[in-house]
């Protein structure tokens, strides 16, 4: 490769950082309903068509946040997944986690949830959330088949929506709840439910 055309590659990988870059602070200062071409253009003084030479449209930069913040999770359930052995230890650690990441990355949380429930399509956009569901889902299929050997894949499934309904209603109330509002008291609410969850899993 030439000089000036590893130049011109390095030139492309900074403005679309950049652009990605802006486009985050614009979203951390106004929210993601801000966010547009039109306003990333105009924070970077260049002009609407440049952008798009680099995403094709909004919902490209959205898609690319949505990976970010699933590879970001991904590591933070892998860590937690891997404090334990015990499959129930293990699915407590990954709700703790997950509750502490959903606070902690707001934006990251709200986009990845904003984006619809996962589809094959989907999944063959962002794999990361093939990742994600696998790696949250092998603890189940651990506890149902020691109780139940033979069908643990199809009731862990069903289970996976039950432990993410669970999980993320109880992020969503606290997320819109008053400032004043417990913390230790929706954790204690958070550990009350992941723990009956666990023995409904080993009935």
């Amino acid at each position: 490769m030439s000089i000036i055309a590893a130049r011109r590659i390095r030139e492309k990988e900074a403005m679309r950082a950049n652009i990605l870059s802006t486009a985050w602070q614009i979203v951390k200062e106004d929210g993601w309903q801000s966010l547009s071409i039109r306003k990333i253009a105009d924070a970077i003084q260049y002009s609407v068509p440049v952008i798009y030479d680099y995403f094709e449209n909004k919902e490209a930069i959205l898609l690319e946040f949505g990976k970010q913040g699933f590879e970001r999770v991904i590591a933070k359930l892998t860590a937690a997944k891997a404090s334990s052995t015990d499959p129930a230890e293990q699915l407590k650690a990954i709700a703790d986690a997950y509750w502490a990441f959903a606070f902690s990355n707001k934006e990251y949380y709200q986009l990845m949830w904003g984006m619809g429930a996962p589809t094959c399509e989907m999944d063959k956009c962002m794999p990361e959330r093939s990742v994600f569901r696998d790696l949250v889902m092998a603890p189940m299929i651990e506890i149902i088949e020691k109780a139940n050997p033979g069908d643990a894949e199809d009731n862990a499934c069903l289970k996976y929506h039950t432990f993410w309904s669970i999980l993320h209603g109880l992020i969503s109330i606290k997320m819109v709840a008053p400032a004043d509002d417990t913390e230790q008291l929706n954790k204690l609410v958070l550990d009350d439910a992941i723990t009956g969850f666990i023995k409904n899993l080993k009935a």
